[in-house]
């Protein structure tokens, strides 16, 4: 890739910081970072009532200057019955942001995931305090 095509990492901890050298002007990048992460908090996982995002499923969001997306994300075990339907929900919700160009999901398993990926808003829902 080139200077210009380089995507540009938002970790979900990072989610409201700007790309640094993005060719999307910052008030832009900001607007699809905060959409992306309201889009992946509208999945969530049919077996747990928390959205993915506050269980720590997504692992990176790449925004490029071409505006599309690549998202690394993760599931709750490797045999997860959900493991076909969910990164198609995470596809379609991100794609359904205005102004995102192509998007691709890909499920890893390192880091493995487990409970300290969860948010507080996620231990309150599932009660596990």
């Amino acid at each position: 890739m080139n200077e210009t095509t380089e995507p540009k990492t938002v970790a979900p901890e990072e989610a409201h910081k700007p790309a640094i050298q993005s060719a999307i002007p910052p008030e832009d990048l900001a607007r699809l970072t905060d959409d992306i992460v309201a889009a992946l908090k509208t999945v969530y996982d049919p077996e747990i009532p928390a959205d993915i995002y506050e269980l720590g499923l997504i692992y990176k969001v790449d925004i490029a200057d071409d505006r599309s997306v690549a998202v690394n994300m993760t599931l709750t075990s490797p045999n997860c019955p959900a493991a076909i339907e969910l990164p198609n929900m995470v596809e379609n919700a991100v794609a359904s942001v205005q102004g995102v160009g192509p998007v691709k999901v890909a499920v890893v398993f390192d880091p493995p995931w487990d409970q300290s990926r969860m948010s507080e808003e996620a231990r309150l829902a599932l009660n596990l305090w």
